[in-house]
């Protein structure tokens, strides 16, 4: 059998987020096969290397654990730019529910190669996508998946019907609720949960409570508990939601969440923005459940801004994520860590409250945590998997960043690489040991074409749907 191949990633700033937290000045990283064999200093590494070893010098770059992005609509991205400056109930009802039920034939495909291309070329490795809806095709995401090379833990959705009169509530998805069915659900984890050498892990994905019978919620909760499945869910996102859980089920979401046995270390809930603290945090840490924040279309929604730094001193685990494109316009990681950065100090006047180490841990090693994945990714250790990215932060937008001066007392490269950087800085992306970016560029597709197969996919999507993007406020075309 022959020897399994070693790199060397030699010369590189390494922000390891070990539990020690090192960051290794002229660091390098040694990869066997998928995983971190070694980590240290270039000097000692270099000396004792595997035969054959490939070095890849890293000098004047920052190397850091892949991003995990806990909040994500894979299928989404071909909407971007068609429901904007709208609230939340507005864009579900009558722009994002109507286009994503005309999805037909490959468009979910489509749509998936194009988020996660978007994905990789800026920094995340691993994934957790909240929502497959039944025309958006769970083969065909699973397909561009494995096709990719990137991580992913893939939401199959379990809904029941939300068309709620007295709510004002209109779903067009509801036509193939028999479609998104526990039943489905526990097929599509048979089928498919570690395929790619365990790259691709399957969850349940359960539809928001607005006024459904917790008894149906209970049952996804009770069969995520039996088969030991990964659940996550929207939960207390937008203004009237608290109002939903207390008129609806005479509870707050945590209340319910607990009731229907939705809660666990397993358990990733989105947004909850509208919590009640002195009832909802406890049990939020007492179950290990997991926050996914996501800053960018909370703000853009207008659906409020979560109270994270009350999570972070309940002792909650809060990770990060972007949501999908017509809500945020971007897949970037960097852009959401920066906002998560700086968006609790002004809310809270107060400049030390979520710095640039907590934003970046949210991004790596909690989002690790919230998936179960902590002891493979997250991290920088021997043994782990490897998954990282690489970072050129040589730009003029960095500067006067330099790696020889950080001893000195020169910038640090955390700060750098929240409040400074962007997805456009990732020079190279490596997952399980395959580099998948170099020189910022997709090695194993074609981007060009990736392109060309959305924007003829939209267009289709957009005639169905009969939902188009308007000129607004006496702006025209001329």
């Amino acid at each position: 059998m022959s020897a399994k191949k070693s790199t060397l990633y030699a010369h590189a700033t390494i922000i390891t987020i070990n539990p020690s937290r090192d960051i290794i000045l002229d660091g390098a990283l040694l990869v066997t096969g998928s995983r971190i064999s070694a980590i240290g200093k270039t000097s000692q590494l270099s000396q004792h290397l595997p035969k054959d070893t490939q070095i890849i010098s890293l000098k004047n770059r920052i190397l850091l654990p892949g991003l995990i992005n806990t909040h994500s609509h894979l299928a989404q991205s071909l909407l971007r730019g068609l429901a904007e400056d709208l609230p939340l109930h507005s864009w579900l009802c009558d722009a994002i529910w109507p286009l994503e039920a005309n999805y037909d034939a490959d468009d979910g495909y489509v749509a998936a190669r194009l988020t996660i291309a978007e994905m990789l070329k800026s920094g995340t490795t691993c994934f957790l996508e909240s929502m497959l809806t039944h025309r958006s095709g769970f083969e065909n995401v699973v397909r561009a998946v494995g096709e990719s090379g990137i991580r992913g833990c893939l939401g199959k959705l379990v809904k029941f019907e939300e068309s709620n009169k007295k709510l004002n509530i209109s779903d067009p998805r509801d036509k193939d609720v028999q479609s998104m069915s526990v039943s489905s659900m526990l097929e599509s984890h048979r089928k498919h949960h570690g395929s790619f050498n365990d790259r691709l892990h399957v969850w349940a994905a359960a539809g928001t409570p607005r006024g459904s019978p917790l008894s149906s919620h209970l049952g996804i909760g009770e069969s995520c508990r039996e088969h030991n499945i990964g659940l996550t869910m929207h939960c207390a996102e937008a203004p009237k939601d608290l109002t939903i859980y207390r008129d609806s089920y005479n509870c707050t979401p945590m209340e319910f969440c607990r009731d229907a046995k939705l809660t666990g270390p397993k358990t990733v809930l989105a947004h909850m923005v509208h919590l009640d603290l002195a009832v909802d945090l406890p049990i939020l840490k007492e179950t290990g459940t997991t926050v996914a924040h996501n800053p960018n279309s909370n703000l853009k929604l207008a659906s409020g801004i979560a109270k994270v730094p009350e999570m972070l001193d309940a002792g909650v685990n809060v990770s990060l994520g972007t949501d999908g494109a017509p809500c945020g316009n971007t897949y970037d990681m960097f852009r959401e860590m920066h906002l998560a950065g700086i968006l609790h100090k002004g809310t809270n006047l107060d400049a030390s409250i979520v710095g640039a180490e907590e934003a970046l841990e949210m991004a790596t090693i909690n989002g690790a945590k919230a998936l179960g994945l902590e002891k493979e990714i997250g991290s920088l250790e021997v043994g782990k998997n490897a998954d990282f990215v690489v970072l050129n932060p040589g730009g003029l937008h960095a500067a006067p960043y330099a790696e020889e001066q950080i001893s000195e007392g020169g910038v640090n490269p955390v700060t750098t690489v929240v409040y400074s950087c962007t997805g456009a800085d990732v020079e190279m992306v490596v997952i399980d040991g395959e580099v998948l970016v170099s020189g910022g560029k997709l090695v194993k597709v074609d981007e060009g074409e990736i392109l060309k197969a959305a924007r003829k996919s939209i267009r289709g999507i957009r005639e169905r749907s009969g939902i188009k993007a308007v000129n607004r406020k006496g702006w025209k075309y001329v």
